[in-house]
């Protein structure tokens, strides 16, 4: 009903057409204070019904409007809840949306010869290119109303090694009085610790993670070293790093709603997610342990190493949108920074 913005701008979704469930879209606008990142990352758009009326005091610009400034092809009238049935009965698959009078036969052809997601360097598309510090002085956090910890004397300095990084991890990491230093997906062991962290962040990001095999021995020569943390891709990262492997999911997991067990107290958190590929629980080392569990289908929701200081979720506890049942992970994890 909410968050269709932050869907759009989310860099996990680089390269694919979103269909959205809920039958009216757009009835809020748009707002510059909404984008998980500074443009629109979806090749295309389906929705049921366009609102025509954007009613919030905070939309700056129309659904609409919005989508043909950034160049978005999209397309409404669309039985979004068959198309969704249809989606989890065949999988995922590749689509096309044409504006340019194309007939059927045409559109279906180019579906067919468009590249598969594995084909694609989705994270190099998205990822930063250069070494920046977030919100030095924590006006973003401050902005949108975030508790601002006190850090101390001298503020824990995380690392956050960026594959599509989404704008409310770092307003999250910053809120609670640690500096981030976001690096480019590429950057080395050596670079990253040039910079003295106390810790690192492995983002979230789109594509397939088997293919970064740079970032699967950088994170296990940091993991080594200093605390690291993974969301979403950064957590497929860390488990392929000690000798796991992933698979592609039929249809993904995506949505605000998927229910998730922490296997250490039992709790039921409703979370976040936006994935296609996911950790096998078959083969999975021994130094790794399952601390949480997905339970639509009981694939591996999150991973903690037993002897490092390395833990990871499958799901988004930034939310955005989303219920914020997890958003306790960035203060575990500063916690441990912070000693």
């Amino acid at each position: 009903m909410s968050g269709y913005q932050e869907v759009l701008t989310d860099p996990s979704y680089r390269g694919q057409i979103v269909t959205m469930t809920y039958p009216l879209i757009g009835n809020y606008g748009t707002g510059v204070e909404d984008g998980e990142s500074s443009v629109p990352q979806v090749s295309g758009f389906v929705i049921e019904e366009l609102s025509r009326v954007d009613s919030s005091w905070r939309s700056s610009e129309n659904l609409q409007s919005y989508l043909c400034r950034h160049g978005i092809p999209a397309i409404c009238g669309i039985d979004t809840r068959a198309l969704t049935r249809h989606l989890r009965t065949q999988g995922a698959m590749r689509a096309c949306l044409c504006t340019d009078g194309s007939d059927g036969a045409a559109a279906v052809a180019r579906a067919k010869d468009a590249p598969r997601l594995e084909e694609l360097d989705l994270v190099g598309e998205v990822s930063t290119k250069e070494t920046y510090e977030w919100d030095p002085e924590c006006k973003e956090s401050i902005q949108f109303g975030m508790t601002r910890h006190s850090g101390g004397p001298r503020e824990p300095l995380v690392v956050l090694f960026d594959f599509g990084v989404k704008r409310n991890i770092l307003r999250l990491l910053r809120s609670h009085g640690v500096r981030v230093m976001v690096v480019p997906s590429t950057t080395s062991a050596e670079e990253a610790l040039a910079l003295n962290p106390d810790g690192i962040f492995l983002s979230n990001g789109p594509g397939d993670p088997a293919v970064l095999t740079q970032a699967h021995e950088t994170a296990r020569r940091l993991a080594e070293v200093k605390p690291v943390f993974g969301i979403c891709l950064g957590h497929q990262i860390l488990s392929l790093a000690f000798g796991a492997s992933t698979f592609k999911l039929k249809f993904g997991h995506r949505g605000a709603n998927q229910p998730v067990q922490d296997l250490r107290t039992g709790r039921v958190i409703i979370t976040s997610q936006n994935h296609g590929y996911a950790v096998k629980e078959e083969g999975l080392p021994s130094d790794l342990e399952i601390t949480h569990r997905h339970l639509n289908d009981g694939t591996v929701a999150g991973i903690r190493h037993r002897t490092k200081t390395v833990m990871a979720v499958q799901f988004h506890p930034e939310a955005s949108p989303g219920p914020h049942d997890s958003a306790s992970f960035f203060e575990e994890f500063v916690q441990v920074l912070k000693g």
